[in-house]
């Protein structure tokens, strides 16, 4: 590949039209690029040098549409830290008086006054218009999820949410988002603790404390990811969903016998335990507090 061809890319933040490449390169070498995998094909007609990433998509569209697209939904998510379900398309809002259309990863919205911002030079749904519209679509359990970590992401209020829930109103599984509003919590850890968490509610179990503080025989602070202080129980979410560091999990483990250790019951719940709605250690964890209050 020649300089010049490189320069271009680069200047293109690391995509190129194949009719620039073409300019450069025989197509018999271009061809062969591609075989090999210097160049990958990102949409129809656009090419970056290796294996994309979301960035360079986006580069690539708008490289395709001659100007910045915006991005939202999980797309945006992303861009504000609070993503939860790591979707494989990128959802981007369509540049006025383009056409572009859905195509394999990629899929195109029209969403008139939709509030944007800009994040890292992009124009981005604003964090509650987003967080809210992400929530719409999910079941009720993730679309907890996505609260949480939006407030726990830091870039908008319960405040904010509320007024993206009545700029939404009448869409979609709105009416499932305003009833959720009140119990979005920020800390909220996992995806997993925010969906044990309405398992527990949904179960008319007392609303447990989040977080809550303990330390322990040797003095050291712990946190139990829920806890019912006078009744001395705590809940633990070990997380295998998302645990990929066997050190973490011995970490989880740990945890849980310093707990013990100061006197409290503790429960641990993993992901399995929820794919019924959490019946089973909702059960569990009411037996646990009935006994205690009955001592």
């Amino acid at each position: 590949m020649n300089d010049e061809l490189l320069a271009l890319i680069d200047a293109q933040h690391g995509v190129a039209t194949s009719g620039q490449i073409l300019a450069h390169l025989p197509r018999r070498r271009f061809e062969k690029l591609i075989n090999n995998g210097v160049l990958e094909r990102i949409w129809q007609g656009i090419y970056c040098l290796g294996e994309p990433d979301d960035d360079l998509r986006l580069r690539g569209l708008d490289l395709t549409t001659g100007t910045r697209v915006a991005v939202c939904l999980g797309t945006a998510a992303a861009m504000h830290g609070f993503d939860t379900e790591q979707p494989r398309d990128l959802h981007v809002l369509n540049p006025p008086g383009c056409a572009l259309r859905d195509a394999d990863g990629l899929v195109v919205h029209r969403r008139e006054g939709a509030p944007l911002v800009v994040v890292d030079g992009r124009r981005v749904t604003s964090p509650a218009w987003t967080a809210v519209e992400v929530a719409r679509s999910l079941r009720r359990p993730r679309a907890l999820a996505t609260l949480d970590a939006a407030l726990r992401s830091g870039t908008c209020t319960r405040a904010d949410l509320w007024r993206a829930a009545l700029e939404q109103k009448g869409r979609r599984g709105i009416v499932v988002v305003r009833n959720l509003l009140p119990v979005a919590d920020e800390r909220a850890e996992s995806p997993g603790e925010s969906v044990a968490r309405l398992a527990m509610l949904d179960g008319a179990l007392p609303a447990p404390q989040l977080q809550y503080e303990v330390v322990d025989g040797n003095g050291e602070l712990r946190r139990a990811d829920f806890c019912w202080p006078d009744a001395g129980v705590v809940a633990e979410y070990d997380g295998l969903d998302w645990h990929s560091d066997p050190d973490a999990l011995r970490r989880d483990r740990q945890r849980q016998l310093a707990l013990m250790a100061v006197g409290l019951t503790v429960i641990p719940i993993v992901a399995d335990d929820l794919k019924d709605g959490g019946r089973a250690i909702v059960a569990r964890i009411g037996e646990q507090l009935a006994r205690a209050r009955a001592a």
